[in-house]
């Protein structure tokens, strides 16, 4: 079963990223991003791109360039994370075909990403907005707009972030860290896994 949860495996290195990538999977968690301010994060991407593809969705976060989402999409790449809303990203990404989260704060970088044609939206940062900004914010979006929180939503916090109408989350340092072993890895994804479960109930 898939989890509307993106793993964020910021300073992942290649060398690791079989063992996460399936320790995150056999969790339950099946999107996962190498943030390309990681260590050869390409060689990650295309690595678990090659290894898990055809089950699991893979990309890259903090993209901030059409360079960028080339050089993902060449490697395998299909989903394509971004801290901002940048019109010509999201086109871009919209365009090859691949699924594009680009982060917003307000209304109107809302409504901008999803005219530049973005597949859902990552409210960062989550810790500043609060639950309460985004059932304002849910206020005025299109029906169906997926809403994923990122900062400051995670096991602790699901169900109040559910109940202002979060659709999924992203979640990192509490589900990754480099240096981490991969067993450390597992059980926080089956924690993680098991909260979001109870909380989704």
């Amino acid at each position: 079963m898939s989890r509307p949860i993106i793993a964020i495996l910021r300073g992942l290195t290649p060398s690791d990223a079989a063992a996460t990538g399936r320790a995150l999977i056999d969790a339950g968690i099946d999107k996962i991003e190498v943030p390309l301010n990681s260590p050869d994060p390409m060689d990650s991407i295309g690595l678990m791109a090659r290894e898990f593809g055809d089950h699991a969705l893979i990309g890259a976060g903090t993209v901030l360039t059409t360079e960028q989402v080339d050089a993902v999409a060449g490697f395998g790449g299909k989903l394509i994370v971004s801290p901002n809303c940048d019109a010509q990203v999201i086109s871009h990404t919209h365009q090859l075909g691949l699924e594009s989260w680009p982060g917003i704060f307000t209304p109107t970088e809302a409504f901008a990403a999803l005219k530049a044609g973005a597949t859902g939206l990552k409210l960062f940062p989550g810790t500043l907005a609060g639950p309460a900004g985004l059932s304002a914010l849910r206020a005025v979006l299109p029906i169906g707009t997926q809403v994923y929180a990122v900062g400051g939503a995670g096991p602790e916090n699901f169900g109040e972030w559910i109940k202002a109408s979060a659709d999924g989350f992203g979640i990192g340092s509490a589900l990754f860290k480099p240096g981490m072993a991969v067993s450390e890895v597992a059980d926080r994804a089956a924690r993680i896994v098991a909260a979001y479960d109870k909380a989704a109930g």
